[in-house]
């Protein structure tokens, strides 16, 4: 719902703003509704689920695969005092734009698993299962997920609801940006859509953690 109604808002502030003020005609025809069919329904169903799973299945599990390899390497130095993931390149990237983050309670570890959820938003819990499992031994991984996350030293409900509306407006997908840079023959209207979605991303999650860190 807050998607629907943050794009109503958008929609009415570009109308406003926009220097073309003519109108355009459009004419959408509506097909003859009927009372669907349940068979068809769930055929319906199924085939869209069975695409999506192998479409977004194939991301996750190669984008899983690079970042792997990214939180793996560099070895820690052997007089390391720290989780190995600290020492590698996903590790220095990820406290390297954590303070651009932080203000909306973003950890280190949430900036990582935002860099490969831009090719699909699906692949950061993913993402965050690896990055947390390098963490820890392979025997406490779904211990260090649930006390990261409810735990007392975890998120806290102010970087959950942060993160939440993040993915709201962020546009973490690549192929809807390549389709509107083929659609538009420009790369001028993805540009402006992406920077527009995550400033509206930023702004909020910095609202909604600010205002939730004080209940």
């Amino acid at each position: 719902m807050s998607g629907i109604v943050s794009a109503l808002l958008v929609s009415v502030f570009l109308k406003l703003v926009r220097k073309d003020k003519t109108e355009s005609i459009f004419i959408f025809e509506l097909p003859t509704y009927r009372i669907p069919d349940i068979r068809n329904i769930a055929l319906g169903l199924y085939d869209r689920a069975t695409i999506f799973l192998k479409r977004v299945g194939g991301i996750i599990v190669a984008l899983s695969i690079l970042l792997w390899v990214l939180v793996t390497f560099p070895q820690p130095p052997d007089n390391a005092t720290m989780p190995a993931i600290n020492y590698s390149l996903a590790g220095q990237l990820g406290h390297l734009i954590h303070p651009i983050f932080a203000p909306i309670g973003f950890t280190w570890e949430i900036c990582i698993a935002l860099i490969p959820a831009m090719a699909a938003r699906e692949v950061v819990i993913a993402a965050l299962g690896v990055i947390y499992a390098m963490s820890g031994d392979e025997d406490t991984v779904t211990q260090s997920l649930l006390s990261q996350i409810s735990g007392p030293d975890g998120w806290g409900l102010a970087t959950g609801l942060s993160l939440l509306v993040w993915f709201i407006f962020a546009p973490h997908c690549l192929a809807t940006l390549a389709t509107i840079r083929r659609e538009t023959g420009s790369w001028k209207q993805p540009i402006i859509m992406a920077t527009y979605l995550f400033a509206l991303a930023y702004i909020f999650s910095f609202i909604t953690y600010q205002v939730a860190s004080n209940f």
